[in-house]
């Protein structure tokens, strides 16, 4: 069987969990004999190493006696991705702006972003800017902006006529996050027509109208696999264009693939989903390499680690309002907040307004060994989420042998037993828990070994079967 996965990121450039997601099912359908061809709406710097490696025409190896692409390939502008530790996957990213956990107010932001860091560009010269086509864009019967050409910045972003060129680069993007959307979209009806699949497998809402376009121009079954709903992210304030993008996926897939039964009440619920589509398929864990050294922020200090986005949903304020319950009566510790989003300013104010500076350390995003090595200097880590459809952080805390807290309202609640739990609001609980394990050495013991045994029925081949069983229904269907 060979399946066209539709996913927005692929480590090791990653902002969350679903990167991580992405990366373990793709292994553990590698490791049944399950192809898969894996297209992203980025792109990928050519110098990353990991364990995939880069091909496109720009970087064959020499000697390469690797064909050209098809010209539908190749219009759409995508370049295949040989594999080193993979025998059934392959990678292939098409030119669409999309950002993992992008928003329609996020990308705008983003698009600023790049602007401002023009300069930081490789390949423009001193005085060279990124401009956005102020004179139309190339194909819309204007001019695209020469490289260095200075003009003045007004990003339209209501306006999907315009759009943003970025000197050096030829890439062109529209100017607003739906329009990136369906670019990726039509760019994965390109891909498909060069590829042989059986069925289409499309990760959370931005891959959604991708998913379907290719559906109705291949034949093929749909699934669609949702990590978390804009409920999840925006409460009950949602976007409407987002929520009718998820519920048409929903509707137009096969089979709908849930991260845990609270994801699934909440497409039954919320989006009109009939319960017999649904599958729940647990997200698993990849056990880390064993040659991490501690390397403590203070030696004598306790650490007790939030790692995630710090958005509305991963409720980063309840983490610091537990944190000042704690200094009140246990002084020898410090919070840890590693990860980056838009409730970034707001935690570094609250931590202000709480007089926490010297208890909290911001460290920003990490990937990579970074994130090994704040595990293993952690003795405690929190997950005080809001809304967490599933939730892998908990089990990557629990493979680094670190005890943990979890809401009660998160996915991985109902599979995991050895940990502790807690309402998100109830910050007197958490601080309560939080002081439980730093001040008894027993309990953290306990937690700690009875956590790595549970971790044992969590393993990404285990999922993997669970989806080919779903692949296989939406064929017979």
């Amino acid at each position: 069987m060979r399946v066209l996965m539709l996913g927005w990121e692929f480590p090791p450039h990653i902002s969350g969990g679903l990167g991580t997601a992405c990366h373990g099912m793709t292994k553990g359908l590698d490791e049944i004999g399950v192809d898969v061809c894996f297209v992203l709406p980025t792109a990928v710097p050519a110098d990353t190493t990991s364990h995939v490696t880069l091909r496109g025409p720009n970087n064959l190896p020499v000697g390469s006696s690797t064909p050209a692409a098809p010209p539908a390939a190749t219009a759409a502008t995508t370049e295949q991705v040989v594999s080193r530790e993979f025998e059934h996957v392959e990678l292939r990213r098409v030119e669409a702006m999309l950002q993992a956990y992008g928003t329609p107010e996020s990308y705008d932001e983003a698009v600023r972003k790049i602007l401002r860091e023009q300069h930081t560009i490789p390949g423009l010269a001193e005085g060279e800017v990124v401009t956005e086509g102020a004179g139309g864009s190339e194909g819309a019967g204007g001019s695209a902006p020469t490289t260095g050409e200075k003009v003045d910045v007004n990003v339209d972003t209501a306006n999907s006529s315009r759009g943003l060129f970025i000197a050096g680069g030829g890439v062109h993007y529209k100017g607003d996050l739906m329009s990136q959307v369906y670019r990726y979209a039509r760019l994965a009806v390109e891909v498909a027509r060069t590829e042989k699949f059986d069925v289409i497998h499309a990760h959370d809402w931005m891959t959604y109208p991708a998913g379907a376009a290719v559906a109705a121009a291949s034949g093929k079954p749909l699934i669609v696999h949702v990590h978390s709903t804009e409920f999840d992210r925006s409460g009950t304030n949602v976007n409407q264009q987002v929520y009718d993008i998820e519920r048409m996926g929903m509707h137009c897939a096969g089979r709908v693939v849930c991260v845990s039964h609270l994801t699934l009440k909440i497409c039954t619920s919320r989006y009109g989903v009939p319960e017999d589509k649904c599958t729940v398929v647990y997200n698993a864990v990849e056990l880390p390499e064993n040659d991490m050294e501690m390397v403590p922020i203070r030696q004598t200090e306790k650490i007790v680690l939030f790692l995630g986005r710090v958005t509305m949903q991963k409720g980063p304020e309840y983490f610091l309002r537990a944190a000042k319950k704690v200094i009140g009566k246990f002084t020898n510790v410090r919070f840890v907040i590693a990860g980056s989003g838009d409730m970034m300013t707001q935690c570094i104010r609250e931590v202000a307004d709480l007089k926490l500076g010297r208890y909290v350390t911001f460290t920003g995003f990490l990937r990579g060994k970074d994130v090994d090595k704040i595990f293993s200097m952690a003795d405690l880590y929190v997950m005080p989420s809001v809304s967490e459809p599933f939730g892998i952080a908990p089990l990557e805390a629990l493979s680094h042998n670190v005890p943990v807290i979890i809401s009660k309202q998160s996915g991985v609640s109902e599979v995991l037993t050895h940990v502790l739990k807690v309402d998100f609001w109830d910050i007197d609980e958490m601080a309560n828990k939080i002081l439980a394990v730093l001040r008894h050495a027993p309990l953290q013991r306990t937690l700690r070994q009875h956590g790595s045994i549970e971790l044992r029925k969590f393993a990404w081949r285990d999922s993997a079967v669970k989806l080919k069983e779903v692949y296989d229904m939406a064929s017979r269907a």
